[in-house]
């Protein structure tokens, strides 16, 4: 299964944002099992880079995202993830649509993010971490 982290998940890993690091590693941690592929996008990265900088320093925070980003996939955001955005009527925040668009393209069938209303336009299942791992992780591990 594909699946999709948003920047807030990467966010909560990098800076060890409790309560939420816990669901945030436990599903980066997906990379090492054959049963998901882990994607996120650049702009994630570059977000989640950012907030990582504020916390720890841009030298501790590229150190981060290189480790990070090693694990996971990464996913294009072209001129296709653009123009579907601008061209979505039903989208209002430009960068959530490039995430969606990114993720999309990459055959995602879920997005992870603890912002799950600010996907309301999408067409794929977005849900937040906690419940990611309640329905697809711990329900798999009891088969």
């Amino acid at each position: 299964m594909k699946i999709f982290l948003d920047a807030n998940i990467l966010i909560a890993v990098l800076n060890k944002e409790y309560p939420l690091f816990t669901n945030a590693a436990r599903i980066i941690s997906l990379t090492e099992n054959n049963k998901f592929k882990v994607y996120t996008s650049p702009l994630c990265l570059a977000i989640a880079f950012y907030f990582s900088g504020k916390k720890s320093g841009d030298a501790v925070a590229r150190k981060k995202i290189a480790i990070m980003s090693q694990q996971l996939h990464i996913c294009n955001t072209n001129a296709i993830a653009v123009s579907n955005t601008i061209q979505n009527n039903r989208i209002l925040d430009f960068e959530d649509g490039l995430q969606y668009y990114s993720a999309v393209d990459a055959g995602c069938k879920i997005i992870i993010t603890e912002d799950t209303e600010d996907f309301y336009f999408a067409d794929i299942e977005v849900i937040n971490s906690e419940n990611f791992l309640k329905q697809y992780v711990y329900h798999l591990s009891k088969k």
